[in-house]
């Protein structure tokens, strides 16, 4: 028989107590150790779906109905208005942007919504976006141009571009040049590390930039520890396009600023293009950035911050221009003219790494669609979302603006494919067709 004195009556409720309190202490430690483990998982989650390319959809629309009946009444206003105003009126996007290149080189600009809910006016070919990855498709000429000029080699490896002092993994000496511009170096879109993830979560809920850590020193401290995969694949990649800028201002002793401004904003007459918004012309009725799709915390249409990148990822997403300014860009691929200047814009579109659907050629996609190849840009940020298409064969292009985040940009891809088409009918002889080049007001 057990005997308890008054002392152990008196005290067993409050070790009883005790007990209860330090297992309901060690059930929250527990509870906020797996909540951490989950969100840190879960936004390794989120920024892996969010590295996957393929997530930014197009789509086509060869031989079906809406294609065909553009061909038929070629009323590229009624086509533009199909596509866009559903956009307006379901608040997918507060405004919207869409410049077309005529074959007859004629440009039109249609605008729709708002630049700004906050009393901005309908945005037109002259507001300034935010253009995120289009800016992959001028570091990616301007790295031509240099490799025209006998500047730089595709084959120049990291271990030959970067400083002779920057330390590098094995793998990584091995990446050439023409890898990190056709997104095959296997790099990944950004370290999935914690200095990044981190930071990404935050984004979820604020908007605020999570690519803030991916400066010079960060990222060649990741390159000395990189292990490439086992097969060159193609893995869309912004450190590629940083480090393409990176190498560019070793090689020639000029920022990426510089660079731009001599090598495309000036021989093209670009007037509203440049990585500083607040410099550029436009800047005081620039259109005004909202979330969508992304960030995913935040109510769709809400304003979200722009983002400011560091000097490393400048080149990669960070540039700013118009629907103008973009076609003018666009033309310049499609003119030719034997310079050196022409041929490496028109070196650019040329295929690299093929694939079944999408092949890639330096900073630009090219899909097969229906007999016809279609070259394109997808560039989304922050508040902005961004789409540049050409049509090599009937010498369109088509640029879409628009002031949100959407995975989803479909009604560039569309409209080049109904361009096509009535191009088609009007070649065959129909003559209702003429009216695609000079119906309406053009510019």
């Amino acid at each position: 028989m057990i005997h308890h004195t008054n002392a152990d009556i008196l005290l067993r409720p409050r070790l009883r107590r005790l007990r209860d309190l330090c297992r309901t202490r060690q059930a929250r430690h527990v509870a906020r150790k797996r909540a951490c483990v989950a969100a840190v998982l879960g936004g390794g989650m989120c920024l892996l779906l969010s590295a996957c390319s393929n997530l930014a959809t197009m789509e086509f629309d060869a031989n079906n109905a809406e294609a065909l009946r553009y061909a038929r009444s070629g009323d590229l206003q009624r086509e533009v208005d199909s596509l866009v105003e559903p956009l307006i009126d379901q608040g997918v996007t507060p405004g919207a942007v869409v410049g077309v290149l005529l074959p007859d080189g004629s440009t039109r600009f249609f605008g729709y919504g708002v630049r700004d809910r906050d009393g901005g006016g309908r945005p037109d070919g002259d507001t300034l976006f935010a253009v995120g990855s289009l800016s992959k498709g001028f570091l990616g000429a301007i790295t031509d141009l240099l490799v025209q000029e006998g500047q730089l080699s595709w084959s120049d490896a990291l271990e030959k571009l970067l400083p002779p002092d920057t330390t590098l993994s094995a793998d990584a000496k091995k990446i050439t040049l023409l890898q990190l511009v056709t997104h095959t170096s296997g790099l990944p879109r950004q370290p999935y590390t914690p200095e990044i993830m981190i930071p990404f979560l935050r984004y979820l809920f604020t908007g605020e930039n999570f690519y803030s850590p991916l400066d010079r020193v960060y990222v060649l401290h990741y390159l000395a520890s990189f292990t490439a995969p086992s097969r060159v694949e193609y893995q869309y990649s912004n450190i590629d396009f940083g480090l393409v800028g990176y190498a560019l201002e070793q090689r020639t002793g000029l920022s990426v600023d510089a660079l731009l401004a001599q090598k495309i904003v000036k021989p093209l007459g670009l007037r509203n293009t440049g990585y500083i918004p607040e410099a550029l012309p436009g800047y005081a009725t620039r259109a005004h950035g909202y979330a969508g799709d992304q960030p995913k915390f935040i109510r769709r249409g809400a304003p979200v911050p722009d983002w400011q990148f560091t000097r490393l990822m400048r080149g990669s997403a960070a540039l700013y221009s118009t629907a103008r300014d973009l076609l003018t860009f666009a033309a310049a691929h499609l003119k030719g003219g034997g310079t050196p200047f022409s041929a490496a814009l028109i070196d650019t579109l040329r295929v690299r790494f093929s694939q079944p659907d999408e092949s890639t050629a330096v900073a630009w996609t090219v899909e097969d669609v229906d007999d016809q190849r279609i070259a394109y840009q997808l560039g989304i940020v922050a508040g902005y979302t961004g789409y540049l298409g050409l049509d090599l064969k009937h010498r369109t292009a088509v640029v879409v603006l628009q002031n949100t985040f959407n995975w989803d940009e479909s009604v560039g891809g569309k409209l080049l494919i109904r361009l096509a088409r009535a191009q088609d009918q009007w070649q065959q002889g129909r003559p209702v067709n003429a009216r695609l080049s000079r119906q309406g007001p053009t510019e």
